[in-house]
């Protein structure tokens, strides 16, 4: 029995199980990826507080580092379900069945890719999601991105402040963004959109990428786009829905929780990317993860 089981190793579970450690509880965490979640994509994060430059794989050995110092457990498999008994939850694992008192749903989110051959190969070797965190990777050089919806457009507004030039491929006829980022779209000089087109295959060349090859759906005509960087925005995918029945779920499948961090079901707390809000970043994350574990401390203590 552990005071808390917490469900995924990136920034909000890790940071969740850092502060319940430190007020005396018993921590385990699941993780069925990689210890770090969505910030491991990144070769190099410099916005995370207190850090000048560093991979997201060194924070997150950092983070590790320190809930392993602290006296938290980990276990390395996928929870397949949570079961509510009131006073104690159970959590289904594909390694077995695990007591707590007190669950974390953090499990994050993934990006939506294309499916295209070697595809997962080149994240972070040309392929990004995220112009905040990675644009200035690509200062003077030319980038891609990937659709047309809002995300797309405010990745192509980003980039192209610090990008030689950006071209948007989009799959349909127009773009599906706001007006307002169509506007600006159109305003800014470096910025070309492509419609009716979309990806078949990545260009590479000693495991790195250089370019995509692209064909029009209309005509069927194929050609080659040579770019340093593909920023692929065509939407993230909450898988959350094993955990509907104790969670409010929005209509795109993410956590209906607050700012609390708290669900219908008590004891039982969400927190990080999964949760539904505004802005996602490493920082928002374990802003969370120190939300629903002093929330986790308080119900406990009751």
């Amino acid at each position: 029995m552990h005071d808390i089981i917490i469900v995924g190793a990136g920034p909000a579970g890790l940071t969740a199980a850092i502060y319940a450690l430190r007020a005396d509880k018993s921590v385990l965490i699941f993780e069925r990826g990689a210890f770090g979640g969505q910030m491991t994509y990144s070769p190099k994060i410099e916005n995370f507080p207190g850090t000048v430059s560093a991979s997201g794989t060194e924070i997150a050995d950092k983070l590790v580092e320190q809930v392993i110092n602290l006296g938290g457990e980990f276990e390395i498999g996928e929870v397949l379900s949570v079961n509510d008994n009131k006073d104690t939850k159970t959590v289904v694992a594909d390694s077995g069945e695990y007591e707590a008192k007190a669950v974390i749903i953090a499990n994050g989110v993934k990006h939506r890719l294309l499916g295209l051959e070697g595809e997962e190969e080149l994240i972070g070797e040309g392929i990004s999601f995220c112009a905040v965190c990675d644009g200035a990777f690509y200062r003077g050089k030319d980038v891609t991105v990937i659709g047309g919806g809002n995300s797309a457009l405010q990745e192509a507004i980003l980039l192209s402040d610090v990008a030689k030039s950006v071209t948007v491929v989009q799959n349909l006829a127009k773009l599906t963004g706001e007006g307002r980022l169509q506007k600006v779209i159109s305003e800014k000089k470096n910025i070309k959109v492509i419609t009716n087109t979309v990806v078949i295959e990545y260009l590479k060349n000693n495991g790195s990428l250089y370019g995509i090859k692209v064909k029009n759906t209309e005509s069927g005509e194929a050609s080659d786009i040579i770019t340093d960087g593909v920023f692929v925005a065509i939407g993230l995918i909450p898988e959350n829905a094993v955990f509907s029945e104790l969670t409010e779920l929005d209509d795109r499948g993410y956590f209906a929780s607050g700012e609390d961090c708290t669900t219908k079901t008590a004891g039982i707390f969400v927190a990080g990317d999964c949760r539904a809000k505004r802005i996602r970043q490493v920082t928002t994350a374990c802003a969370d993860g120190a939300v629903a574990a002093l929330a986790a401390c308080e119900y406990l203590d009751k």
